[in-house]
C-alpha cells in the first residue's frame, strides 16, 4: 500500500446520546487531516458501547451504534461498505410477560485475522449513529478508535478518497 506513518497511535474517544427515546442521532468527528498532504488515518482497532435498551414485558427493544467513514441515515452494519464496526443490544420480550431475554451482537473490535489495519479514513472526517427502538427512555453509546495519521503517495490516496465517498 502507498502509505507512511507520519503519527504514533491515536486514541479518539466519542459519547453520543439520542434527543428522545428512538430518535436516530449522528455525531460527526473532524480528524483534521491534511487533503493538500495527502494525509488518511489508518484505522487499527474500534470499540462500540451502545447502553442496554429498556426491559418492558411483552416489547421487544434495542440499542444500536455503527461507525462510518461516511454520513448515513440509519445505523448501519458491517455488511455496509461504509460501515468500520457496530453493536446492538437487545431484549426479544414480545409474547412474555416479564422483561424478556437479552442478546448482544457486536462486530469485533479486532479482526481475528492478523491484519495490519481495519480500515482507511480519507476524508477529513467520520460518523457515529445510534438509535433505540421499543424503549421508553433515550439511550447513549461510546465508541473509541485507535489509528494513526499517514501520508498517501497521490495515485493511492486518490483512490481512497473516491472509495469512501461513493461507499454511501
Amino acid at each position: 500500500m502507498g502509505f507512511k506513518a507520519s503519527s504514533s497511535v491515536i486514541t479518539i474517544s466519542n459519547r453520543l446520546a439520542e434527543g428522545g427515546a428512538n430518535t436516530f442521532e449522528e455525531l460527526e468527528v473532524d480528524l483534521q487531516l491534511s487533503p493538500l498532504d495527502n494525509e488518511v488515518f489508518v484505522v487499527l482497532a474500534l470499540d462500540v458501547s451502545p447502553s442496554a435498551p429498556d426491559a418492558i414485558a411483552a416489547t421487544d427493544t434495542s440499542t444500536g451504534m455503527s461507525v462510518s467513514t461516511t454520513s448515513r441515515t440509519t445505523v448501519g452494519s458491517i455488511g455496509d461498505n461504509n460501515v468500520l464496526g457496530g453493536g446492538e443490544s437487545t431484549i426479544k420480550a414480545a409474547g412474555f410477560i416479564d422483561g424478556g431475554v437479552a442478546f448482544q451482537h457486536f462486530s469485533g473490535e479486532t479482526p481475528t485475522a492478523n491484519l495490519d489495519y481495519i480500515g482507511i479514513i480519507a476524508t477529513n472526517n467520520f460518523f457515529i449513529q445510534l438509535k433505540g427502538d421499543g424503549n421508553a427512555n433515550a439511550k447513549t453509546g461510546s465508541a473509541r478508535m485507535w489509528g494513526y495519521r499517514a501520508r498517501a503517495d497521490a495515485s493511492t490516496y486518490a483512490a481512497l478518497v473516491q472509495s469512501e465517498v461513493l461507499s454511501v
